[in-house]
């Protein structure tokens, strides 16, 4: 049996969830309870609960896709567990490609197969998305008077917004590079016989990318136009899922030397 899904990492993922859910419903109770000692009514209670509920649905489609992106390598449980307590496609993805390249594995698309290999992501994935919550508590006073001061100096009240928008688009930045350059990866069998893992910058990658940039684009467009505000928090989810959607029916459809066509040689290992 695959350990990555065994009953032993079952029995992990249902006792961070149950953890989870248990967690969120003593909050909510106590909430409720103090909202009506405060004398709040219930209409107003209930709609906050239902406006909390609907808040939650565009980032959970993003969780969603991030297991689906993670899985081919992790197996759905480790992400699960990941990604049911905190982390975001971002960073989850990106501490699993640096643990997977530093043990040798160079694509996030190959099945983890040495429990070492599983336990370095693992251990990388968790520090790094643990990191923020040690160092913030004790630094983020500092950083926020530092900023201030930056601010203040320039005479802008937009630098805050610049300096956070660039270190997102930096961010992307490097995925879109990957999309557009990656090299993909290879096995080499004892026999000489290469088996592909077809994980590199082509044809595929480059469509999902611009399906997924136009879709988000013509979202946005008609959200700002029309005043739709629930399709802005709903936009960058559904032009993910569109772009996988657009990927697997040209896998599907193109023949397979155009599918999996790369614009680079694979790295054999």
């Amino acid at each position: 049996m695959d350990f990555r899904e065994d009953s032993f990492m079952l029995t992990m993922a249902l006792i961070v969830i149950v953890f989870i859910l248990g967690q969120s419903l003593f909050f909510l109770v106590k909430a409720m309870k103090q909202g009506k000692k405060l004398g709040m009514a219930k209409s107003t209670l209930n709609n906050t609960v239902i406006q909390s509920v609907l808040f939650t649905i565009t980032p959970a489609l993003s969780i969603v896709a991030t297991v689906i992106a993670l899985a081919p390598a992790l197996g759905i449980i480790l992400p699960w567990i990941r990604l049911s307590v905190i982390g975001n496609i971002s960073q989850e993805t990106s501490a699993a490609t640096a643990a997977l390249e530093a043990s040798g594995v160079h694509s996030i698309t190959v099945p983890v197969t040495d429990k070492t290999t599983f336990a370095t992501v693992m251990w990388d994935m968790t520090l790094a998305s643990s990191l923020p919550l040690l160092i913030l508590p004790l630094a983020l006073k500092r950083l926020q008077k530092g900023v201030g001061k930056a601010v203040g100096k320039a005479g802008n009240a937009k630098l805050t917004d610049a300096l956070a928008a660039a270190a997102f688009i930096g961010l992307i930045s490097a995925f879109i590079a990957k999309a557009l350059a990656g090299r993909g990866t290879g096995v080499q069998a004892a026999d000489g016989t290469v088996t592909y893992n077809y994980d590199g910058a082509g044809l595929m990658s480059v469509a999902t990318l611009i399906v997924a940039v136009v879709v988000m684009l013509i979202l946005s467009k008609i959200a700002e136009k029309h005043n739709v505000n629930w399709l802005k928090n709903f936009a960058m989810p559904i032009a993910m899922f569109t772009a996988m959607g657009v990927a697997v029916l040209m896998a599907q459809v193109l023949p397979e030397e155009i599918a999996h066509f790369e614009f680079r040689a694979p790295i054999v290992s």
